[in-house]
């Protein structure tokens, strides 16, 4: 691969590639249901946050509403740490598929 060929396709990830900054403000405001990583492609994932996030919702009037809401509030938490990794996995799926010419 020549130098301008590796530095288009870097600059084509840095211009397609997730931002950092709308990752976790995403996280912080609307994590709780899932939005965070609906933005990073993690769409089944995403899909499973919001419906415990509403399961649990609708019923925490019985209480028994707070076991999933405790574990969607657990798994926020440990998002804030794998953003950056999942971000990093993110621009090395471009970075491939960008040197295999798509």
């Amino acid at each position: 691969m020549t130098d301008t060929r590796a530095l288009y396709i870097e600059q084509r990830v840095a211009n397609e590639s997730r931002s950092a900054l709308v990752a976790y403000l995403l996280w912080f405001f609307l994590g709780y249901f899932g939005a965070h990583r609906f933005y990073l492609g993690r769409w089944i994932s995403g899909g499973i946050m919001l419906a415990l996030f509403g399961i649990g919702s609708a019923l925490a009037f019985i209480l028994v509403g707070y076991i999933p809401l405790a574990f969607v509030a657990i798994w926020w938490v440990i998002d804030a740490f794998l953003i950056p990794g999942m971000i990093a996995a993110d621009r090395a799926a471009l970075r491939w598929r960008f040197s295999q010419g798509y």
